[in-house]
């Protein structure tokens, strides 16, 4: 086709350039092509060629990426909707609606403008044909003077006309502005709808859509007399029908970012609230270096209201806090502050203000501060956390619009559908309801079923759509095919699990946009999880075994552990290292093994059922040893023969019940389960402000991402995204110091010695990523001058270092941290300082900073190697011994003659008792006291004391997981199954 338009010089308009197979097309494109006169070379393949050609490209993709030579040779137009654009549309779509009057008149009104422009340029090109065909004197010409008296005439009407119609214009117009912040808010509402897959790829919504629900939403809303009222009726209907249509698709996790940035966007358009206090929010740029004078407040909180009282709205309030530091401590360490008034004239600030203050002072009670400012600011039904049916949802499909169900462990959404479609008559048993679970081979059974279902009216469900990702391309397109034509009740239910991760998601993006999303997730607590659990039973089930005692309390345990394991994961790494799909399958076939082993067994075999049980029914599942040790000890604590011999606690103040039938267990969970807290699964109260900090931290970072690149947040001063960055991009260049000359550093060495090979390893991984930072800033810095092309790789730097956040390419060659950009560049230059004291003489300091170190586990290897050189013992025989001292780190002022004293560790779940010397319960609200010096030397594991020691894992983060260093074992009184339980590790960074 494009080689007969090349000779020809026609237009070639090339639609879905994604899916092309002219063979002309790629090489035109992609290579370099040799112009000879009338003739093009392309590739191989010699072509005429007509000057006149021109080839028009489409595609359908979101971002699409093309070759560079495509890219030298194209001029790309980016037709995607603006916001303002997108304003403009939806005026004249409410406006339509609410005023066809109005509209109708603008229509002609445009038509008959276009007319006049039309007659005018008849009338001149007549004229001035006329003039240049006339010969001698044309004043004799009575025709053309006749003419140009015409046409002199009617282009006074016109004018006149014209004018007449401009004020017709001007009212319309004025008419039509009333309904502007109606079309705004949708305007704004769509784009923030459509950023949401940057949180998650499932979160795909396309336009067509969305004006379905605008114009919904603009009939639904309630009518009024009067036209404000009414434009605030139209506001209210479209943000709550946008909210439903948009938080029905989402993550429970996910529903509050949602809400919380469509409520800071709104009040940000309607400039009710300051872009700096905003930013402070989002950001929490606390001070460092800070100690808290009070005793009810973190160091961390600390910085945060001294960074606060830097600014005018919060002068003083550091100097208020120290001053009333009684009033103050009431109201910091109340259960539930965000519900209390701020002590003094704080009180009075304005909501936002009062949310930067507690985001300082309790930052693990965000989540339900937000909530009630969305609450106040939007209203009481933007917060309930109430679903929508499944038969309202059911309304919106159509052909079109298949229902997609995304997926959560341990629920079944598609049960809904056979139960409406049940009520509608569509049914297995009425031949007009197929159901196909994809897998191999199965792709031809959906096909027919789709054609059939399009023809006659029939439902289909296809679930698991994510086990074909070969065939998804081609669903997408039948979808496609059937969206026009079909039989008017034809429907489709599709079902899928989300990727784990951005990088493996398969889904096609014109299945997500066009479908309504809904998602479903399993209940939260142990109370919702306990009931569950025991609904996977019967009263059958319980009167099935011979030994129905045993039989019973075990399979109660069994419940309580299934409930244990699948809710300690929203605790983080401080419940699992790693998150696994514990499923109803893993406890159904426990219980079938539980009952086989009792009736074939005269005793209770506790040992092989908790082996089982721990190692491969729930076990199959784990991969992290720490985990697998976490898992065995519930075992031990929950199954073993004290269970049957009088009172048994499962958890604090929840014995396991006695004989009872099946409705009876339902009942007693009722009746005697403690309130939902962190006791139930054996953890500390801290664990649960440990994790609603974490939820907080991600809730602002996760809306700060979200906020449009041309937004002024932030931007405090006039100053751009570009300037900020830049100057934080010369602050880190000035203070960041030079390489470490590795030449020089071993001409100084005499002996390398374990320590100082340590050493050297540290300064050459120092060294590689000091210079990468050097490099990439400085290549940033030509970027924003203008002096080189920004390179997309130099644009996720400069939005990192907008964001605080760590570079993508400083990490690779980095340590594992959790820190932002500005906490993580402060530990650096710590490092960095550490590094130069130790080199300066390579004399061992007197206490090491362990989490100074890229690789801490090859300064402690150091510690056995020394030892083992020195007494010449075999290195695998060597464990370390770790005793803490009671000694602060300025008693110290030499190094031991063996071993070393470390310094910087951090304790989560428990804390050190410095005067027993023992581990002890953790402080409320201490959530990682720090370690006093740790003396660690190597010994002869024969030599090893396991006596009343809790083998404690020792990580460089809080993600634990992946940056496990050691095992230091710590002295206790207590049974080293409480700490497991309580998730005790000990942290190199907080």
């Amino acid at each position: 086709m494009i080689e007969q338009a090349l000779a020809a010089g026609e237009i070639v308009l090339i639609e879905n350039l994604e899916e092309s197979v002219d063979p002309v097309l790629g090489p035109l494109l992609g290579r370099e092509t040799i112009k000879k006169g009338r003739y093009i070379k392309i590739g191989d393949k010699e072509c005429e060629y007509n000057p006149s050609f021109r080839l028009i490209l489409h595609t359908k993709l979101a971002n699409p990426h093309y070759q560079p030579e495509m890219q030298a040779q194209c001029t790309l137009i980016n037709f995607t909707v603006t916001r303002d654009g997108l304003e403009d549309q939806l005026l004249a779509a409410v406006v339509s609606m609410e005023r066809p009057d109005l509209e109708e008149l603008k229509s002609d009104l445009t038509k008959q403008q276009n007319g006049f422009k039309i007659t005018l340029k008849t009338l001149e090109d007549n004229l001035l044909s006329r003039l240049s065909s006339a010969s001698g004197n044309f004043l004799g010409d009575t025709a053309l003077v006749e003419n140009l008296e015409v046409t002199k005439q009617t282009a006074a009407e016109i004018e006149e006309k014209v004018q007449e119609s401009k004020v017709t214009e001007t009212k319309i117009n004025e008419a039509r502005e009333h309904y502007r912040p109606a079309a705004a808010r949708a305007s704004l509402l769509y784009f923030i709808m459509n950023d949401l897959n940057t949180i998650h790829p499932m979160y795909q919504f396309s336009l067509k859509a969305f004006s379905v629900v605008f114009q919904k939403a603009v009939e639904r809303a309630s009518p009024d007399e009067n036209l404000k009222e009414r434009v605030a009726n139209l506001i209210d209907s479209i943000t709550y029908s946008v909210f439903q249509y948009t938080t029905r698709g989402l993550f429970e996790c996910d529903k509050l970012t949602y809400t919380a940035q469509v409520t800071f966007q709104i009040l940000l358009m309607n400039k009710e609230i300051n872009t700096t206090e905003l930013d402070f929010l989002l950001r929490y740029p606390a001070q460092p270096g800070v100690s808290s004078p009070v005793d009810f407040l973190s160091s961390q909180s600390w910085g945060g209201i001294k960074a606060l009282s830097s600014m005018e709205q919060f002068r003083n309030l550091d100097r208020d806090i120290e001053g009333s530091a009684k009033r103050w401590k009431k109201f910091v360490e109340s259960e539930c502050p965000e519900k209390e008034k701020f002590p003094q004239e704080w009180k009075n600030k304005s909501a936002l203000q009062q949310l930067c203050m507690m985001r300082a002072i309790r930052p693990d009670r965000m989540t339900y501060a937000v909530r009630d400012f969305v609450e106040e600011k939007l209203g009481s039904k933007y917060v309930v956390g109430r679903s929508l049916d499944f038969a309202t949802s059911f309304e919106e499909s159509g052909p079109a619009t298949p229902m997609f169900f995304i997926l959560s462990p341990g629920v079944d959404p598609l049960k809904d559908v056979e139960k409406h479609g049940k009520k509608l008559g569509y049914t297995f048993n009425n031949r007009n309801f197929h159901n196909v679970s994809l897998g191999q081979g199965q792709e031809i059974v959906a096909e027919e079923a789709l054609d059939q279902a399009a023809a006659e009216g029939y439902w289909v469900i296809l679930q698991n759509i994510h086990l074909v990702a070969k065939w998804l391309s081609s669903l997408e397109k039948k979808l496609e095919e059937h969206s026009e034509g079909s039989h008017p009740e034809f429907r489709v239910f599709i079902s899928a699990e989300p990727a784990a991760s951005p990088e493996g998601h398969i889904i096609p993006q014109g299945i997500l946009e066009n479908s309504i999303k809904i998602t479903n997730e399993p209940p939260t607590g142990m109370h919702a999880n306990l009931h569950k659990a025991l609904d996977n039973f019967n009263q059958d089930t319980l009167e099935m075994c011979t030994r129905e005692s045993e039989f019973k309390s075990i399979l109660f345990s069994l419940c309580y552990f299934h409930a244990v394991v699948a809710e300690r994961r929203k605790f983080g790494p401080q419940g699992w290292n790693r998150s696994y799909p514990f499923n109803v399958g893993d406890l159904t076939i426990s219980v079938n093994v539980l009952y086989n082993y009792l009736e074939s067994s005269s005793k209770v075999p506790y040992d092989d059922l908790r082996y089982l049980f721990g190692e491969i029914m729930y076990g199959g599942h784990i991969t992290d040893d720490w985990d697998r040790r976490l898992c065995k000890t519930y075992l031990e604590e929950f199954i073993k023969p004290e269970m049957l011999e009088g009172e048994f606690l499962l958890a604090p103040g929840f014995p396991l019940p006695g004989n009872m039938d099946y409705n009876g267990y339902h009942q007693y969970i009722d009746d005697a389960l403690p309130a939902e807290s962190p006791y139930l699964y054996g953890l500390h109260p801290n664990a649960e402000i440990g994790f609603l900090t974490q939820t907080s931290e991600k809730l602002f970072r996760t809306v700060l991402e979200l906020q449009p690149r041309d937004t002024s947040l932030g931007e405090g001063a006039g100053a751009t995204r570009e300037e900020k960055v830049k100057v934080l991009l010369d602050d880190i260049l000035e203070k960041l110091t030079d390489e470490f000359n590795i030449i020089e550093l071993i001409a100084k060495v005499e002996e390398r010695t374990p320590y100082i090979v340590v050493a050297f390893q540290e300064c050459e991984r120092m060294n590689l990523l000091t210079s990468e930072i050097r490099r990439s800033l400085r290549e940033l810095d030509l970027g924003l001058k203008g002096e080189l092309t920004m390179t997309s790789d130099m644009e996720i730097l400069q939005n990192a270092i907008f964001l605080d956040t760590v570079p993508e390419s400083w990490t690779r060659k980095a340590y594992p941290s959790m820190a932002g950009l500005g906490g993580w560049f402060a530990d650096l230059l710590n490092r960095i300082k550490e590094l130069e004291t130790w080199t300066g003489d390579f004399m061992l300091p007197s206490v090491v900073w362990l989490a100074g170190f890229f690789n801490p586990q090859s300064f402690l290897t150091a510690i056995m190697q020394s030892m083992a050189r020195k007494n010449e013992w075999p290195l695998d025989k060597m464990t370390l011994q770790c005793d803490v001292t009671k000694r602060n780190r300025e008693e110290f002022t030499n190094p031991p003659r063996e071993g070393a004293y470390v310094h910087g560790l951090f304790m989560e779940g428990a804390r050190w008792d410095i005067q027993t010397g023992l581990l002890a319960d953790a402080r409320l609200k201490d959530l990682t006291p720090s370690m006093p010096i740790i003396f660690i030397k190597a010994i002869p594991v024969d030599k090893q004391d396991t006596r009343n020691v809790y083998p404690c894992p020792v990580y460089k983060t809080r993600q634990r997981g992946p940056t496990y260093v050691w095992t230091f074992n710590l002295k206790t009184k207590e049974k080293s199954s409480k700490w497991v339980l309580a998730g005790v590790a000990l942290l190199l960074q907080i």
